[in-house]
């Protein structure tokens, strides 16, 4: 008979397990809490690295977004709510991408593309059309533009399984590299700024930002509609989970990656005809100024929720016009503001994981019997009965129980 020994068995000190479905408002509750947690991590800093105190701080953060009086709250708050149209328009253009795991990081060209088509549509037209035929004129031309230069790229990926990640961000400096030629190209003085376009200017009701935002209000309800209530929608889900079911229920896998990278393109196109319409009237290797980078950020924490998206969006924007006031009220470099934008989206990220995730920490050791089978080879079970254990009830040669 097997002998019967004592010992402990020691569970993991950290034990994580995943969360069941958490309630909105208790996400929104922690995600709340770790941008507070970390601005108050941000004002201890700066009470010791530039001098300022967190009261100081806080306030001079706020007034970069709402100003210090009601003249400058006018101002700042129209110009947050701008910043945020465009680049919450941008993070909508490459967000059905990302739901097919295609990862467009080519919108910073396509955006600049874009832009360059309308420039263009001005500079060889003004004069001879009328700003209705010649706005209309522009914003096909962005669309074509931004279509063009995303699906050369979605071709190669479907065809050829080229890397869409490397394609896209290359295309990114031939965009830059080209406007940069048309713009030595179109100012004879070797210059390379075209200045402010006379004519192509979107009408202004009540304010000069109003159209463009409710533009991109309702792109932002389209996209949430074609996203998860429309066949296209539910075709780059399933794309984006699994290429092999999509082609086993019949989903043509090719044509969704040219068909959503078109989408993408003319969201893009869209992006780049109010850049140039409704804000610069003109153009420059700089006039996405890396927001087609920072839209990448602003989809993932929205989990490409384009809803969720206006939050994310708005965050960003807030956080970069904070970052901005610091560095001129208190006269450091942008190093400093990038460390707080930094530490504030760290936070955020970081949170999901409490949001998805339970950690659970070791409370006891539970003792266990463990059975040796006297060969000293182990192979006994936890709990395992002891030495008084009942023998097993089999039947005689007669067929009654014993």
């Amino acid at each position: 008979m097997a002998n019967v020994r004592h010992g402990t068995v020691k569970e993991p000190f950290i034990h994580i397990t995943k969360n069941a479905a958490m309630p909105f408002w208790k996400g929104l509750l922690i995600r709340a809490s770790a941008v507070i947690a970390a601005f108050i991590l941000c004002s201890l800093l700066a009470y010791f690295l530039i001098g300022a105190n967190p009261g100081e701080f806080l306030k001079t953060f706020f007034e970069g977004n709402f100003g210090s009086n009601a003249a400058s709250a006018k101002l700042r708050i129209w110009k947050l709510a701008k910043d945020t149209a465009i680049l919450l328009c941008i993070a909508l253009a490459i967000t059905p991408a990302f739901r097919m795991r295609f990862w467009n990081i080519g919108a910073e060209g396509q955006v600049l593309i874009s832009a360059l088509a309308s420039v263009a549509v001005v500079y060889y037209n003004a004069g001879r059309l009328e700003d209705g035929p010649l706005l209309v004129l522009m914003f096909i031309a962005s669309i074509a533009a931004g279509m063009i230069w995303a699906v050369i790229p979605a071709i190669f990926k479907a065809l050829w399984n080229a890397n869409e990640t490397l394609f896209t961000l290359m295309m990114n400096y031939v965009a830059t590299f080209f406007v940069a030629y048309c713009l030595v190209k179109w100012t004879p003085n070797g210059s390379s700024v075209l200045g402010e376009l006379k004519t192509g200017h979107l009408p202004s009701f009540g304010h000069d930002y109003l159209v463009l935002i409710l533009v991109v209000l309702v792109t932002t309800a389209f996209m949430f509609v074609y996203l998860y209530y429309s066949k296209h929608g539910y075709e780059i889900s399933v794309v984006g989970e699994s290429q092999r079911t999509a082609c086993y229920i019949g989903i043509n896998v090719k044509k969704v990656i040219i068909r959503t990278m078109a989408l993408s393109g003319a969201l893009c196109g869209l992006t780049g005809f109010l850049l140039v319409a409704a804000l610069d009237h003109s153009v420059t290797t700089t006039s996405v100024g890396g927001r087609g980078f920072t839209a990448i950020i602003v989809s993932w924490l929205a989990k490409f929720n384009p809803l969720i998206m206006i939050g994310t969006a708005l965050l960003l924007v807030f956080l970069n016009h904070g970052a901005g006031q610091l560095a001129t009220v208190f006269r450091v470099s942008f190093a400093f503001p990038d460390v707080v934008t930094g530490i504030v989206i760290f936070f955020v990220i970081g949170c999901e994981f409490f949001i998805r995730y339970k950690v659970h920490f070791r409370r006891k050791t539970r003792t266990a019997q463990v059975a040796d089978n006297g060969s000293g080879g182990g192979g006994g079970a936890l709990d395992s009965p002891g030495d008084n254990e009942k023998p097993d009830i089999v039947p005689d040669k007669g067929g009654k129980l014993k």
